[in-house]
């Protein structure tokens, strides 16, 4: 076999594996983004004192009337009003 089509082959198996290794590496990365991605959406859900209702309500508010949210103009319903027994600013216990 003519050496070059030797060193060509032996190149190109050693690109495949560089890519392969790359590759994985690549999706590697873009977990562990999602994963912080995650725990940030998390913090801010958890930070201001959110529960799944509300989120859920703040989302879909968002996708009607995404403007609506800049203006102030988002109104949480009735019955999530009272949902949150440290709204009130009474921390419990401290009585």
């Amino acid at each position: 076999m003519n050496a070059k089509i030797k060193k060509l082959r032996a190149d190109l198996d050693k690109n495949k594996a560089k890519i392969s290794e790359l590759a994985s590496r690549n999706r590697e990365i873009e977990r562990q983004i999602t994963e912080l991605e995650n725990n940030d959406i998390l913090e801010l859900v958890h930070s201001h004192n959110l529960n799944i209702t509300q989120l859920a309500a703040l989302i879909q508010t968002m996708k009607a009337n995404p403007a609506a949210l800049l203006r102030g103009e988002m109104e949480e319903p009735e019955h999530e009003k009272n949902e949150n027994p440290y709204a009130d600013g009474i921390s419990g216990g401290d009585a």
